[in-house]
């Protein structure tokens, strides 16, 4: 299930608060798991999304690899 677009804009990274990238309906991740991407070259960590609610927390989050 798809993150609505105008709820991407204003979220950001807990982390660094860079923007997020919306990955909900690539197919290309790790298992298909939809999660938001940090945009950060520094941070780069991919956060959740379960029953279309991302899940924003950093102890949550993994590294892509």
């Amino acid at each position: 299930m798809p993150v609505e677009a105008s709820l991407i804009q204003i979220l950001a990274c807990p982390a660094c608060h860079a923007p997020l990238q919306d990955r909900t309906g690539d197919s290309s991740g790790p298992a298909s798991d939809p999660e938001l991407i940090c945009t950060s070259g520094d941070c780069g960590l991919a956060y959740p999304v379960r029953d279309g609610i991302p899940v924003l927390l950093v102890d949550e989050a993994r590294r892509p690899a």
